[in-house]
């Protein structure tokens, strides 16, 4: 980069910092706005709620949980942008590898004062091999130095590229430049987490009755695979723009079972069940919603050594692929919004330019023809039939979209498919062990930038849960981090993908979801779908 380029992306970045550090998230109630007397949001999720320590937590729903209980250097606001969170600005250097971080005054919700000792503590711990957390590669995949190193075993936690100049100076030191740094900062892994509290209690530290955050909301109640009770945080910096006093996440597994209770008036928000999008929003259209979200829905292959010796074909695995009409699944099952999924990163991803595979051009006909060829030359066929075994996390929707699958390639492949439901816990082990040899696999982006999507292939990343590994593919991945125009190897990484298979994307999501008209300061611009009960609020009807 020359000098030029240094001087324009400082001052972008100074910019950045400058605007940023007046403009705080909160909820906005317009004047004369009368409020409902209760102010407590329910909001239905699928799953029981997991881990809710930042630096363990993997699944979206506890994450939603996570982002409420604690706080990070930066928010998002309601389209997605950075706000300051527990940071009030930063400072960069000429070549942007360098940022310094100025804390504001906050405390922990037992009254201690949050410092950035937090921030090195939590930093160091999730790239500690000894946590053994899924979400260990984040640090390194958004640049932090020596982050990668540390995960293998070569570094000791503290030669991490974090470190305190006093309790309220945080300096983060990065491999090279990463322009969308900032946007990473609200994801949990880089959330802090209170040391003396970790190193008192132990694995037990995120119990009601010892957690401690810094967030605008506190634990005060989590009954597994019921609900999670949250409520306001008078400790919160901010805590005089919070307006809800209450957030409960109740969990109920059926979709159909969260619309009844949302009719019935038990909830405030739930996702509509597949292909009742149409009808729900012509029955209710103030109150049905979907936007784009950027999640990816695909199917997982194992492609380790111990998977099964006909999906370690090639041949098998694009036949797979092939025969898969997603048109159908998005417009005839799903009917929400939804768009087919050829390639891994979703389109709606902030700078990334789609590739153009030549099976996403072709006509479903010819792609099914294509699969007959593959699969038969393979050895495969209506005479000599492929069985697979499916494992997915029980839903409807999932498993709609499982049966749909397994009639079209039993009618065009002759392919047997057993499915086979069960916990989302049970789903994470299974997949983080890579003992199925198909699964259900879903990721939404930790920021708006290709490289949460893309880093999944990486063979060394905990949550490549398909085991798939390509040493062209890694090389891709490492030029990205330091290439002016990344999209250059995300590109040709998408295009490896596409040939070897290791994963089948079906679908990119749409949030598609009922929410009563009494709750406002929803993000629906935010692609990301991230939000902070801090920042919503409800009115009188």
């Amino acid at each position: 980069m020359n000098l030029t380029h240094i001087l324009k992306a400082a001052a972008v970045a100074s910019a950045l910092m400058c605007t940023t550090a007046l403009t705080a998230n909160a909820a906005m109630v317009p004047e004369g706005t009368k409020l409902a007397d209760d102010q407590t949001f329910n909001y239905r999720v699928l799953d029981t709620i997991n881990s809710l320590d930042p630096d363990i937590v993997e699944d979206v729903d506890t994450s939603y949980v996570v982002l409420n209980l604690f706080e990070g250097l930066y928010n998002e606001d309601a389209k997605g942008n950075p706000v300051p969170g527990a940071a009030e600005s930063y400072d960069v250097n000429a070549d942007n590898t360098v940022y310094t971080f100025h804390l504001r005054d906050a405390q922990w919700s037992n009254g201690d004062p949050v410092k950035a000792s937090d921030f090195v503590f939590s930093w160091q711990r999730a790239v500690d091999p000894k946590t053994a957390s899924n979400y260990s590669y984040f640090p390194g995949l958004v640049g932090v130095k020596n982050a990668d190193d540390i995960v293998a075993g070569k570094m000791a936690p503290t030669e991490l590229g974090v470190k305190a100049i006093d309790d309220k100076t945080l300096e983060v030191t990065l491999n090279a430049s990463v322009p969308y740094f900032v946007r990473t900062l609200a994801h949990a892994t880089l959330f802090p987490v209170p040391q003396a509290v970790v190193e008192k209690f132990g694995l037990d530290w995120t119990k009601p009755e010892n957690i401690v955050g810094n967030g605008a909301y506190v634990l005060a109640e989590n009954k597994a695979g019921e609900r999670v009770t949250l409520k306001r945080n008078p400790k919160y910096w901010d805590n005089e723009h919070t307006v809800l006093e209450t957030v409960n996440f109740l969990t109920i597994n059926d979709e159909n079972a969260g619309v009844t209770r949302y009719q019935a008036g038990e909830v405030d928000q739930t996702d509509v069940p597949a292909g009742q999008f149409p009808a729900l929003q012509k029955q209710m259209p103030d109150e049905t919603f979907s936007v784009p979200q950027l999640c990816t829905y695909y199917f997982d292959i194992n492609s380790t050594p111990n998977a099964p010796e006909a999906l370690k074909d090639v041949r098998v695995r694009q036949a797979l692929s092939y025969a898969i009409d997603r048109d159908v699944i998005v417009k005839n099952v799903l009917q929400g919004g939804q768009t087919p999924a050829y390639y891994f990163t979703p389109t709606a991803t902030a700078g990334f330019q789609p590739p153009e595979l030549p099976y996403a051009a072709m006509t479903q006909a010819d792609r099914d023809a294509k699969a007959v060829e593959l699969l038969t030359a393979a050895g495969y066929g209506k005479d000599n039939p492929l069985t697979i075994d499916y494992i997915y996390n029980t839903s409807e929707a999932h498993k709609k979209v499982a049966t749909v699958v397994s009639q079209m390639w039993k009618e065009k492949l002759g392919v047997v498919m057993n499915l086979q439901d069960m916990e989302f816990a049970s789903l994470l082990d299974k997949r983080h062990q890579r003992d199925y040899q198909m699964a259900r696999d879903a990721w939404c982006g930790d920021y708006n930038e290709a490289s949460t999507f893309e880093g999944l292939m990486d063979s060394t990343s905990s949550q490549n849960n398909a085991g798939y590994s390509n040493p062209d593919v890694d090389k891709l991945l490492l030029a990205a981090k330091t290439s002016k125009d990344p999209n250059v190897e995300y590109k040709q990484i998408e295009e490896q993908v596409a040939k070897d298979v290791p994963v089948i994307p079906i679908y990119f999501y749409a949030k598609v979801f009922l929410q009563k008209t009494s709750i406002k300061g929803w993000p629906y611009d935010n692609v990301e779908q991230t939000w902070y009960a801090k920042d919503l609020y409800k009115v009188a009807e």
